[in-house]
């Protein structure tokens, strides 16, 4: 049976390229045709990241810091200096943040967090969008998580970023009323991956992390996620298959947000 969700051709920014679930998604777009624009701050990373792309990949990668708005200018530039457009946006840079009780936060980390993950997602659509509203189609992807659907001990700062990329998408797929520009979010829920593992060990007070079995026990599931299952929804929002699909939020979680 072919695979109808190829992208062949089609010019994809993600930012955060050279996490986990950012280099799980370059690999898969790439693989399914897609030309690669990998940006991220961690210029040795990110390199590391495109060095794993099938041999027949056009990809360039771009250093750049999400908060900064000229370097957000620059790698949209950048992406339509060398391919002349862009069709796919995986909106992806975020971070954690601290793991502390909000009576614990500092305004300086609250307002780093909220700079990443939502100034950065904001930039990041302010840029993109107006070359694809001039061509008239494009699918721009963000990253939100099932911490943007929900509440979690230590983490409500993280949470809050989260509800607002949910916020963030939801409008601007109303902005797009009446183009072929998409905009949807993915929400990855406990995906094995350094983040995942950092917010476990401060949870347990920077001791061992709980074992995994104590961790999936409300998952359905019963596992952790995997990056690649997260790219997968990705690379569906970013085809043709997802055509009639705009201003969602998509769940990665094995079920953890049903009950």
């Amino acid at each position: 049976m072919p695979d109808r969700i190829r992208l062949d051709g089609r010019v994809a920014v993600i930012t955060g390229a050279a996490g986990v679930i950012g280099s799980a998604t370059i690999k898969l777009l790439a693989e399914r045709g897609a030309r690669i624009v990998a940006v991220d701050r961690r210029q040795a990373d990110l390199k590391i990241a495109i060095s794993g792309l099938p041999a027949s990949a056009e990809a360039i990668a771009v250093e750049a810091d999400v908060t900064q708005e000229a370097e957000v200018a620059e790698y949209v530039r950048a992406a339509v200096d060398k391919f002349g457009t862009i069709d796919v946006f995986y909106n992806n840079a975020g971070i954690e943040g601290d793991i502390k009780p909000i009576t614990e936060y500092s305004l300086e980390s609250f307002r780093k967090v909220l700079d990443v993950n939502v100034v950065g997602v904001f930039l990041g659509m302010k840029h993109v969008l107006p070359v694809m509203l001039k061509q008239n189609r494009g699918s721009i992807i963000n990253t939100a998580s099932i911490a943007g659907l929900m509440g979690s001990p230590k983490i409500a700062v993280y949470s809050a970023s989260k509800h607002a990329v949910i916020g963030l998408t939801k409008t601007a797929a109303w902005e797009c009323t009446g183009t072929e520009v998409r905009v949807n979010c993915v929400c990855p829920g406990l995906i094995d991956s350094r983040m995942l593992s950092a917010i476990m060990l401060a949870r347990n007070g920077g001791n061992a992390p709980p074992p995994q079995d104590k961790l999936v026990e409300r998952i359905p599931a019963r596992r952790l996620g995997h990056a690649s299952e997260v790219a997968s929804i990705v690379a569906f929002l970013a085809s043709d298959e997802a055509s009639y699909v705009s201003g969602s939020h998509y769940t990665v979680d094995g079920g953890r947000t049903a009950a």
